[in-house]
């Protein structure tokens, strides 16, 4: 038994579309967190936390949500998944902005603005995807399109870690700047971990 477009069904699609958003909003925070000057980037990194929290307060609200329902629209742990990976993007966000700030860096690898563009895309293309998932329509695009983005940020990942190899003599420096490009790394593989799911549940749903 699965709910209708006119049941209680849309209160899940609307927590995983705000989280989405929240996604979209700490993406275009972590830019202006790199392009910003060290003193000023402390206010943007509270920011940055403040998107977390509501993010994780929107997981816990499906998660309260889902035990309180007896039909829900997806599987239980399919509804986890898809809850659970748009958290691991916040949070990767969250760290990477939260290491520049913390470490004190200036001028990054131009690769770094390569991977903050992918992210912002994938971040993008994921608030549009959310609403779909009520009918499952018109999301293969979507799953493609983050995989082609995902590519872009691997590819960009090893020209960074290869340019502060290369520029970088102080051990310390590489290891900061490392930190930051691999938590980076991390939110667009789980963009891409969350695109991978969703063709799944579309394929098992159809």
């Amino acid at each position: 038994m699965r709910f209708s477009k006119s049941d209680g069904s849309n209160v899940f699609f609307d927590l995983l579309t705000t989280q989405a958003n929240h996604l979209v909003r700490g993406a275009q925070l972590l830019a202006r967190i790199h392009g910003a000057r060290n003193e000023d980037r402390f206010n943007l990194r509270d920011e940055l936390h403040e998107v977390e929290h509501l993010c994780d307060e929107a997981l816990h609200e499906l998660s309260s949500k889902i035990n309180q329902t007896f039909v829900t629209p997806f599987d239980r742990d399919d509804l986890t998944f898809l809850a659970g990976k748009l958290d691991d993007c916040m949070d990767f966000m969250d760290e990477a902005g939260d290491l520049i700030v913390l470490y004190k860096v200036g001028d990054l690898p131009r690769g770094v603005v390569e991977q903050l563009n992918v992210i912002q895309r994938c971040a993008d293309l994921t608030a549009q995807a959310m609403p779909k998932l009520k009918s499952l329509g018109g999301l293969r695009d979507y799953w493609i399109e983050i995989n082609r983005l995902e590519n872009e940020g691997d590819k960009a990942y090893r020209r960074v870690l290869s340019e502060v190899f290369d520029t970088y003599e102080n051990a310390i420096e590489v290891i900061k700047v490392k930190d930051i490009v691999e938590a980076l790394e991390k939110a667009c593989d789980s963009f891409e971990g969350l695109a991978n799911g969703i063709e799944t549940i579309a394929i098992k749903e159809s």
